[in-house]
């Protein structure tokens, strides 16, 4: 077997997350929502959700000011929408109205839901220790909804420059976690 180096910077392709999210804001003003494929799960209960988000982007300001925000769950349908979002700033546009994405109010944060999304995971800010030095924000799941007709969610996983894969063949093995 011949294996050869692999640049540095490609080795976020080789550990991908999780599925690519939607992540709504609201600054104060008006919601936001930007594309996110950097988080990961840190606790069950209660749910703690890590994330790492540009310091440059708006939703980055928002979530620092308001601690909430909401992780927007879409499906591969929702494909171009997802890099849509990725692509511009919510500073000059709005991306609910340009990509055709349905703002739904919260239960428990005023930043939206995303109608088009099969899950939403209503979030608060829980802990900033790793913001100024990594823009890792530690995230509390406060409420969760899911549509229950969307049975087997094929979602989106970045693979990086523009590559995605999309969820596959569902392999169940016994596990002796409860």
């Amino acid at each position: 077997m011949a294996k050869r180096k692999l640049p540095l910077g490609k080795v976020y392709a080789l550990l991908e997350p999780g599925p690519v999210v939607l992540v709504s804001t609201f600054d104060g003003e008006r919601p936001n929502v930007m594309t996110l494929s950097w988080h990961t799960m840190m606790e069950f209960e209660p749910p703690l959700v890590g994330c790492v988000m540009s310091g440059r982007d708006h939703s980055f300001a928002a979530l620092s000011e308001q601690g909430e925000c909401v992780i927007n769950i879409p499906t591969a349908d929702l494909a171009r929408q997802v890099v849509g979002c990725g692509n511009c700033s919510g500073r000059d546009t709005d991306k609910f109205a340009r990509f055709g994405l349905t703002p739904v109010p919260a239960g428990q944060v005023a930043a939206p839901l995303i109608a088009e999304c099969y899950a939403n995971l209503e979030c608060t800010v829980a802990d900033t220790a790793l913001v100024e030095r990594y823009n890792f924000f530690v995230l509390e799941v406060i409420q969760a909804w899911i549509d229950p007709a969307v049975k087997d969610p094929r979602t989106l996983h970045h693979r990086g420059h523009g590559t995605f894969a999309v969820d596959g063949e569902i392999v169940k093995l016994r596990s002796r976690m409860k």
